[in-house]
C-alpha cells in the first residue's frame, strides 16, 4: 500500500512539473509549486529526489515562496539518504542563477556542507561551489572568506574553517587564471580578502596565502614597486614588528625569523627591509645571547642575506650592533676556546655590505680612515686602539680558519677512503653526510678568509657585490678543489662551530621559498591564537542561511 502511495506522489510531482514547464505564465501555477515543496515531507526517496530537482528549477517564478522553497531544499540536504542529499546539493546553485541576491546565502550553506563525511557528497558540494564561483566570482569569494576571517570565539567551528581552507587551496587557487577575471580587479579583490583573513592564521596557512599572492600577476616580476612593498607590509605585519619583544616568547622568535626569510626575495626586488632590520637592532641584538642556539644561526643567516639591500641610513644605525657582535664572536687571541665559524661568516658578510653603504661609519667603530668630507668621518679623533683591536681579532680569525681548513682537508681525505671501504648503504650515507658537512665547513672558512683579508688596510675596500657566495647557498661550478666553492650543493646545516661539527643539521637551502627554515617555523607554529581541534560532521548549516554567527578560539 505504501509503495502504491509513493508511486502516486511521484506521478503527481511529474504532473506538477509538466504543467509548470508548459505554462506561459508560471506565476499562475502557485498551487503546483506549493505541492512540490510539500514533497519535502514525503517518505519516498524517489519523490524527494524528484522534488529536489524541481524546486530550484522553478524557484525564480515564485518569490513569495522563496523562504519555504529554500527550507524544503535544506530539509533534503539533511535527509538520511545519501542520494537525496546529493541531489539537493546539486540543485542549490540553481537558486542563484536568476536570483543572484541569494548567492551569498547559498555559498554559506554549501561551505557548511563541506564537512560532509561521504566523498560523493563532498564532491557534489565542491562542484556546486565552483558553479557559483563561475556565476559570480566576487560575491562567492567574499562569502567563502567569511568562514576563515577572525570571528566570534563562542561560535568557533575549526573543522568547518579547515575544510573551507582546503577547498580554497585545492579548488580555487589552481583555477585562478579562469576564475579571477578581469585579472586586475579580481586579483585585487582576493588579495584584500586574504589580508583580512591573516589576522588569525596558523603559520602554515600564512605561508599558503603568501605563496598564492606571489603567484598573482599584480605581484609578478613586472609589478610596480608599491606592489612589492605591499607584500613586505603583509609579512612584517605577520612578524608583529610593532610588539615589544620578549626573549622568552619562542613563537614570536620563530615567526620573526621565518617572516624575515620569506621577505628576502622581495628585498631583492627593491622592497625596503628597514622595518625588519630596525626591529632587530632595537629588540633582538641587545638580547642576542639569550636566543636559542638554532635561532641565532637562522637569524644571522637571514641578516646576512638581507644586508645587501639595506639603505645607507639604516646601515649606519645597524653597524654598531654588528661590530659589537663581531667582536664578541671573533676572539682577540687564541685562548683554547672554539670559534663559531658560521656566526663569523654571517657577521663579516653583513659588515661588508653595511660598511659599503656607510663606509665612514667604520672610522669610529674600527679605526679606519675613510674620507667622505662629512662631519661623520670624525677624522680628527683618535680611534687607533679600535683599529688595533679589530685587526688583532681578524688575525686570530684567519689563523683559526687556516688551521681548520687544514684539518678539514685531511678529514675529507679520510672520508673519501672510508667511503671507498664502506660495505653497507647505511655506512655510505653516514659518510656522505660527513663529507657534505666538511665541504660546507671548507666553504665557510674560505669565505671568512676572503672577507677578513681586505679589512686589514687602514682604508679598506668593502665588498658590496655578491662575489662572496655564502656557504649555505647554491654556488656556480668551480674548478678549484676543496675550497668554499668546490661543490654545487645546498648548505647541509650550520656549517662548523670550531671542531665540534659532527654532521649536517637541518637548515636552509639557498633561494627557494620551499625551504626547511620556513617549514620548521611554519608547521604547527602557535601564533595568532589558532589551534587544531577534533573533527565532527557539524551539519548545523540551516542557521547559516538565517545569519549564523561564526567564530573560533585560539591555541597557545
Amino acid at each position: 500500500m505504501a509503495e502504491s502511495s509513493d508511486e502516486a506522489i511521484i506521478e503527481k510531482l511529474y504532473e506538477y512539473g509538466e504543467r509548470l514547464n508548459e505554462s506561459k505564465d508560471k506565476s499562475q501555477n502557485v498551487e503546483d509549486y506549493e505541492n512540490i515543496i510539500k514533497a519535502a515531507k514525503s517518505s519516498s526517496v524517489k519523490a524527494m529526489q524528484l522534488a529536489a530537482q524541481l524546486i530550484p528549477r522553478f524557484f525564480k517564478y515564485f518569490p513569495s515562496l522563496s523562504v519555504r522553497a529554500v527550507d524544503a531544499q535544506l530539509d533534503f540536504c539533511e535527509a538520511e539518504e545519501l542520494g537525496v542529499r546529493v541531489q539537493a546539493i546539486r540543485g542549490l546553485p540553481l537558486f542563484c542563477k536568476d536570483t543572484p541576491e541569494h548567492l551569498s546565502k547559498i555559498v554559506d550553506i554549501l561551505v557548511q556542507l563541506l564537512t560532509a563525511e561521504e566523498n560523493v557528497e563532498r564532491d557534489a558540494v565542491n562542484k556546486a561551489l565552483l558553479s557559483l564561483l563561475r556565476q559570480d566570482v566576487q560575491a562567492s569569494l567574499t562569502a567563502l572568506f567569511k568562514h576563515i576571517e577572525t570571528i566570534d570565539e563562542q561560535m568557533s567551528d575549526d573543522n568547518l574553517r579547515e575544510r573551507t581552507l582546503v577547498f580554497i587551496k585545492d579548488k580555487v587557487f589552481p583555477l585562478k587564471a579562469e576564475l579571477l577575471k578581469p585579472p586586475e580587479k579580481m586579483e585585487r579583490h582576493i588579495t584584500d580578502l586574504i589580508k583580512k583573513s591573516l589576522q588569525d592564521v596558523t603559520g602554515g596557512e600564512f605561508k599558503m596565502f603568501m605563496d598564492f599572492l606571489r603567484s598573482l600577476s599584480i605581484f609578478g616580476n613586472k609589478a610596480p614597486q608599491e606592489r612589492v612593498q605591499e607584500l613586505i607590509e603583509i609579512i612584517s605585519g605577520q612578524a608583529d614588528l610593532d610588539a615589544q619583544f620578549n626573549v622568552s616568547d619562542g613563537d614570536h622568535i620563530n615567526r620573526l625569523i621565518a617572516c624575515l626569510f620569506m621577505a628576502i626575495p622581495f628585498f631583492e626586488r627593491g622592497a625596503s627591509n628597514s622595518k625588519f632590520l630596525n626591529y632587530l637592532n632595537k629588540h633582538i641584538f641587545p638580547v642576542f645571547d639569550k636566543l636559542p642556539e638554532e635561532r641565532k644561526v637562522d637569524l644571522l643567516k637571514n641578516l646576512a642575506e638581507s644586508a645587501p639591500y639595506t639603505i645607507p641610513q639604516d646601515s649606519r644605525q645597524i653597524l654598531p650592533s654588528v661590530v659589537q657582535l663581531l667582536k664578541k664572536y671573533m676572539p682577540r687571541r687564541k685562548a683554547g676556546e672554539e670559534m663559531n665559524f658560521t656566526y663569523v661568516e654571517c657577521l663579516l658578510y653583513t659588515f661588508h655590505h653595511l660598511a659599503h653603504k656607510a663606509p665612514n661609519a667604520t672610522n669610529s667603530l674600527c679605526g679606519y680612515k675613510i674620507v667622505t668630507g662629512q662631519p661623520s668621518d670624525r677624522l680628527g679623533e683618535d680611534f687607533s686602539e679600535n683599529y688595533k683591536e679589530f685587526t688583532e681579532r681578524l688575525n686570530c680569525v684567519e689563523e683559526l680558519a687556516r688551521a681548520t681548513i687544514k684539518k678539514l682537508t685531511q678529514g675529507m681525505v679520510e672520508h673519501n677512503k672510508a667511503f671507498a671501504d664502506a660495505k653497507s648503504d647505511e655506512e655510505k650515507e653516514k659518510i656522505k653526510a660527513q663529507k657534505q658537512n666538511t665541504t660546507t665547513g671548507l666553504r665557510t672558512c674560505n669565505n671568512i678568509l676572503s672577507m677578513a683579508q681586505p679589512l686589514h688596510a687602514k682604508t679598506p675596500s668593502f665588498i658590496g657585490d655578491k662575489k662572496i657566495n655564502l656557504s649555505w647557498k647554491e654556488v656556480v661550478k668551480s674548478a678549484t678543489p676543496m675550497t668554499a666553492a668546490s661543490t654545487g650543493v645546498k648548505r647541509p646545516a650550520g656549517a662548523i662551530n670550531g671542531s665540534t661539527s659532527s654532521g649536517p643539521k637541518k637548515g636552509r637551502g639557498g633561494g627557494s621559498m620551499q625551504n626547511q627554515l620556513v617549514d620548521r617555523a611554519f608547521q604547527g607554529l602557535s601564533y595568532g591564537g589558532r589551534s587544531s581541534r577534533g573533527r565532527g560532521r557539524g551539519r548545523g548549516f540551516r542557521g547559516g542561511f538565517r545569519g549564523r554567527g561564526r567564530g573560533r578560539g585560539g591555541y597557545h
